[in-house]
Formats: C-alpha cells, sequence, structure tokens
C-alpha cells in the first residue's frame, strides 16, 4: 500500500511539473499552439509518455487551463488571506497579483489574460472553462469588496461591482503594459491607481498605505 501511494505521489507530482511546463508555455506560444508534441520537445520526454496523461490537445489545454487556475490560486488569492478582511484584503490582492506579474514567475507574465485575449472570439470548452474562471476570479473580487463594505471599511454607496471591474482593469492593463513599458514604469502606476481608489472610498484611508 505504502508503494502504491508512493508512486500515485509521484505520478502526480510529475503530471503537476509537466502542466507547469504547458502553462508557461501557453504564455508564450498561446494555449492554441500548445500540443502534445511542443510540451515533450520542451521535457525531453516521448510524446507517447504523455499521450497516456492526455488523449487528445483539448485534454491537455483542458489541464492547463486548471493547472493556470491552481497557480493563481496558491500564488495571487492564498498570500493576500493573510491579511485582515476589509479593504486590506482586497488591497492585499491587488497587491499580490502585481507581486505575481512582477517575478515573472511565467514568461508571458499572465496565463489568463493571455488567454482571454486569444479566445475572446471563440466557443467550445476550452473557450468556457476560461469564461468560467474568470466569472469565479470576478466573484471573489466583488466579495471582497462587498466583505469590506459590511464591515464599514468601504462607504456604503460603494458599487462593489464596478470596484471589482476597475481593480481588474488596472490588473489587465499593467501585465499587458510590463514590457511595452516597463515594470519600474507600470508596477508604481498600477499600485498606486488602486490604492488612491481604495482611500478614497475607506472610511478610515489609514487602514490603508499611504498613496
Amino acid at each position: 500500500m505504502v508503494s502504491t501511494d508512493g508512486r500515485l505521489a509521484r505520478g502526480e507530482r510529475t503530471r503537476t511539473a509537466v502542466l507547469d511546463t504547458a502553462v508557461a508555455l501557453a504564455t508564450q506560444s498561446g494555449l492554441d499552439g500548445l500540443s502534445l508534441a511542443q510540451l515533450a520537445e520542451a521535457l525531453g520526454v516521448s510524446k507517447s509518455g504523455l499521450f497516456a496523461h492526455w488523449r487528445s490537445k483539448q485534454d491537455l489545454q483542458l489541464a492547463t487551463v486548471e493547472r493556470a487556475r491552481e497557480q493563481w490560486q496558491e500564488q495571487v488569492i492564498a498570500p493576500a488571506r493573510t491579511a485582515p478582511r476589509g479593504a486590506r484584503r482586497l488591497w492585499a490582492l491587488h497587491v499580490s497579483r502585481l507581486d505575481f506579474y512582477a517575478s515573472q514567475t511565467l514568461p508571458g507574465r499572465c496565463f489568463f489574460a493571455n488567454a482571454k485575449f486569444e479566445y475572446n472570439a471563440r466557443s467550445g470548452p476550452v473557450y468556457d472553462r476560461i469564461a468560467q474562471t474568470h466569472a469565479e476570479w470576478m466573484e471573489y473580487v466583488e466579495l471582497l469588496a462587498r466583505q469590506a463594505v459590511e464591515q464599514g471599511e468601504l462607504r456604503p454607496d460603494t458599487d462593489v461591482a464596478m470596484l471589482a471591474y476597475e481593480v481588474e482593469a488596472v490588473g489587465v492593463a499593467a501585465v499587458m503594459q510590463y514590457r511595452l513599458l516597463s515594470p519600474e514604469v507600470v508596477y508604481p502606476l498600477a499600485w498606486r491607481v488602486v490604492l488612491e481608489r481604495l482611500r478614497g472610498l475607506c472610511t478610515d484611508p489609514t487602514l490603508l498605505p499611504e498613496a
């Protein structure tokens, strides 16, 4: 039993490592450009070995979207949850996102920003999964904004849907402009725009850093 569990654990680690590579490749060549052959070449393994895990290109794409979602949870959402609930957690989420981009964990910095543009005019299971993930993300940002209102940390007349949209818009603009401009220009702007917006809505601006 122990031996079987060990093999399963190693197999899962290997699968995760392969999908991490797939996520990274997709931020460079696009999710549609991702294939078992391309992934096998990047990893230096046989295509047949990967075929045992994913029987088609679409299966690989869907698994890659799911792994990107897990990475976002682990590296963007989870660190922000250490901040107190309310305005500070909403702000921490934005900072965590910018830090993730700045770290260049992914060569294209953001899997989902690239995938949303790539699949914007398409349909099918891959688009549906990307759209579902985006909807879940926006619901989460709205939830944090709503919690801040309910705790009295943001003004009661705050439009939480609009605020979530603004935070998302700045995040997307930042990742799209990181290479067009430079991190030294983009990061401070993206940091300051959202901070000033939150401080303007905050009933106690001292909860947040100075702009």
